[in-house]
């Protein structure tokens, strides 16, 4: 694992407030820890098979959940965008019905459908009233923070 791969899983724990991160495979281990309150944990404990340890501290500056992006664009649909990357459901199982479908009227707390980030399943709420209009991702595929994952028509 290189320092690139470091970075995204420390810009997954901001989008997502994960304070605590641990990854262990055959001869490696890491782990991200924040302290409470947002406070920068103490650091990255990073160990490897060939007898190399180190323990840079590293600073997190405090997260925040972003919300799901809903702006306005030019026509009257919205689009309601991931807040985050991971793997996009439409259902709580593979056997349960979708959460919304064409023509489904939702509300700001309504969830839409669930993204996967890190094995932990995050609920997508619609954050606004209104029809949903069009559903632009099939079941189970990778989706990218900031793509969108749905429009609706406002009411």
């Amino acid at each position: 694992m290189d320092l690139k791969d470091i970075k995204a899983i420390i810009d997954l724990m901001k989008k997502n407030s994960i304070s605590e991160f641990e990854l262990e495979r055959q001869d490696f281990k890491i782990k991200l820890k924040r302290g409470a309150n947002g406070a920068a944990g103490p650091a990255i404990q990073y160990e490897e098979s060939q007898g190399v340890a180190y323990n840079p501290a590293v600073a997190l500056p405090p997260m925040s959940v972003p919300a799901p992006a809903v702006p306005a664009p030019a026509s009257s649909e919205i689009e309601i965008k991931s807040p985050m990357i991971g793997t996009f459901y439409r259902a709580p199982s593979p056997e349960a019905a979708h959460y919304v479908e064409v023509g489904t009227e939702v509300g700001p707390e309504t969830v839409v459908c669930i993204i996967e980030a890190m094995k932990v399943m995050n609920e997508i709420k619609a954050e606004v009233k209104g029809v949903i209009t069009q559903t632009l991702l099939e079941n189970a595929k990778p989706v990218e923070f900031g793509q969108p994952l749905f429009k609706l028509r406002p009411t």
